[in-house]
């Protein structure tokens, strides 16, 4: 065991010179965990902000000023008014997304309970901004109608009051998630990544032979390549959590990081392990980009991080189950986003464990005889 540990690190070292010599493979990594997650956290918004939009007031009464005075920063620019023969010229300009149209006599018509109908006019080409704004453009016109009714005809409140209680994201901001699960999908495709290449390319640069030669066994040669990449990964998202998440976005995490990256270091055993099968498989670094977009893409997408496992088939979710991506996205969440301990999530760990190493006995049996072929 003694010989084993040392052959082990005394490979990883050279692993790690070998990663830190190519240059072009440590800037991706590098901008992979920094200015990546960067992008993805802030650039990618399911929140409206500074949407514009025009109001033709044809009523001019205090509810429809009442409705003008309802739209302000950070959601919608202040609304610029203008004039109905105004609205074709400026939705086929694009200078306003949303067009609200309130019609005359309008609010003597809601006080009289006659239902009168609001236009709402959307540039759908920003579809995102559009959905999202839609929904609260009619929502801010159905409450500020309502408290406007209520105080003027007492006793027509809502029957029912709803209290809301928004847990883990209470500012319901996208950049706490997407940033957060940025650093979660860059962690299993940079490990298969990483794994993967660095036996392609001793292949590629004939070492691999060299190794042969050497007292050294094919468990030894794959533990390093595990221990050395899994490093590489592991030091680089304490990088992105510390510096990128909680230093330049803000990103409160909930629960413990030192929990979380002992959860990644069981992880990583499969991951890397994987990486290793795929370069075995593959006989250049173009083979591997297309096993990695056949394999690893779709494992990351049905891990349920881009789409909750509730919503997938019965047959998909199950054999989901059985994929270690699956459980570490789940326990990843629970600790960084509800600050779950380790009573909570250890069956997760324990699935990930498992399975990570029935993977990783499987690819040394391959990377066996992978070495004995090119023997």
């Amino acid at each position: 065991m003694g010989r084993f540990i040392r052959n082990s690190l005394v490979l990883a070292r050279k692993e790690w010179i070998s990663l830190f010599r190519d240059a072009f493979m440590m800037g991706f990594v590098l901008y992979a965990f920094t200015v990546s997650v960067y992008s993805e956290a802030t650039g990618i918004s399911h929140e409206l902000r500074n949407a514009s939009l025009a109001i033709v007031d044809e009523d001019r009464s205090a509810l429809s000023q009442r409705l003008i005075s309802a739209f302000h920063a950070p959601e919608f620019r202040a609304p610029a008014l203008i004039r109905e023969e105004e609205v074709d010229a400026a939705m086929d300009s694009a200078r306003f997304t949303f067009v609200l149209d309130i019609p005359p006599n309008f609010q003597a018509d809601v006080l009289a309970g006659r239902s009168p109908a609001v236009q709402l006019l959307i540039d759908a080409t920003a579809m995102m901004q559009a959905g999202i704004g839609a929904q609260q453009i009619q929502g801010i016109v159905a409450e500020e109608v309502d408290r406007f009714v209520r105080r003027e005809a007492p006793g027509t409140g809502a029957p029912v009051g709803l209290a809301l209680r928004i847990a883990f994201n209470q500012t319901l901001k996208t950049s706490w998630f997407t940033g957060v699960m940025a650093v979660i999908n860059n962690i299993t495709l940079l490990a298969v990544l990483l794994a993967g290449a660095a036996l392609i390319r001793e292949r590629e640069h004939g070492t691999l032979e060299h190794l042969l030669v050497m007292p050294v066994r094919p468990a030894e040669i794959m533990t390093a390549k595990v221990l050395a990449n899994g490093a590489v990964i592991l030091a680089l998202t304490v990088l992105s959590l510390r510096v990128v998440l909680q230093g330049v976005l803000g990103i409160p995490l909930a629960g413990s990081v030192p929990l979380f990256l002992l959860g990644t270091a069981l992880y990583l055993f499969f991951a890397t392990a994987l990486g290793i099968f795929l370069g075995t498989i593959a006989r250049s670094m173009p083979q591997l980009g297309l096993l990695f977009i056949l394999i690893v893409l779709p494992m990351n997408l049905l891990s349920g991080g881009e789409t909750p496992l509730e919503s997938m088939p019965a047959a998909l979710r199950f054999t989901m189950q059985f994929s270690p991506s699956t459980h570490f996205v789940a326990f990843a969440q629970a600790i960084l986003y509800r600050d779950a301990g380790f009573d909570v999530v250890w069956p997760r760990f324990a699935a990930v464990a498992g399975i990570g190493a029935l993977f990783f006995a499987w690819s040394l049996r391959r990377f066996r005889r992978h070495l004995a072929a090119i023997h």
